[in-house]
């Protein structure tokens, strides 16, 4: 999946580091197999593989299978770092920021979403080539450890946080139903609707209930696609059938 890019990020390295266009064909055929993992994080994989090929080139008891085998054993553990930080909370998070500050006609919104993320990026690839390069093969042990666990728990719980945060925010559901309505002595009319008793008992009610709903049907493995369709559906139909109201 990703072995053509990680073979061309390889290039200059090994450029340098080989004289031989043999041995340079040799240490290229090495990363063309098979190689797959969260894309910012493969730097600190690129750091490590290039330090381990720097130490062969010099002569060093370096075999392929340990270059192979570091990769490989490297690519999985930060997957799992990778796709929760950046995916899971990063992104979402700075996504939703971002489109709450858009909606209020600002562009600091997708500024914000855009420079954020690119700087994250930006700053991740960097710093983790530099780590995985400087700690050459020590950094499979950290990476064995419950520290990298650990920072991937924490992120994903203040991800977490914040989107739950920002359901009351972004979610609004309105129910237009009227419940009573009678005029007072003073001739004022009175109308009680749905959504007034709903706000009176739990503001925010109907939208905890929805988030509620879509956690459970995606615990059932109901494909995302469907539930945001099926939304669609019954907001128009409820519009159209005047349950629900803007």
């Amino acid at each position: 999946m990703q072995a053509i890019g990680f073979c061309v990020s390889m290039i200059p390295a090994i450029k340098r580091f080989y004289t031989s266009k043999d041995d340079q064909a040799e240490a290229l055929k090495r990363h063309l197999e098979f190689f797959n993992t969260q894309p910012w994080v493969a730097s600190p994989v690129l750091g490590v593989t290039a330090a381990m090929e720097e130490s062969k080139a010099r002569g060093e008891a370096i075999d392929e299978a340990a270059i192979t085998n570091v990769k490989v054993g490297l690519m999985g553990p930060l997957a799992g770092v990778g796709d929760p930080i950046f995916w899971g909370t990063a992104r979402p998070v700075l996504a939703a920021l971002g489109a709450s500050l858009a909606l209020s006609g600002s562009i600091a919104g997708p500024l914000l979403f855009f420079v954020g993320i690119n700087v994250l990026r930006m700053v991740t690839r960097w710093y983790g080539f530099r780590v995985g390069y400087d700690r050459g093969t020590n950094i499979v042990a950290e990476v064995g450890g419950n520290q990298l666990r650990k920072i991937t728990q924490i992120a994903s719980i203040v991800g977490l946080f914040v989107m739950g945060a920002l359901v009351s925010r972004w979610t609004t559901i309105h129910f237009p139903g009227i419940v009573a309505q009678y005029t007072t002595s003073a001739g004022e009319e009175v109308t009680t609707t749905v959504q007034g008793i709903l706000d009176s008992l739990l503001p925010g009610a109907a939208a905890l209930g929805l988030t509620f709903l879509c956690m459970w049907l995606l615990r059932r493995k109901v494909n995302a696609i469907w539930i945001i369709l099926g939304m669609f559906a019954v907001g128009i139909l409820g519009y159209w059938l005047g349950w629900l109201g803007l």
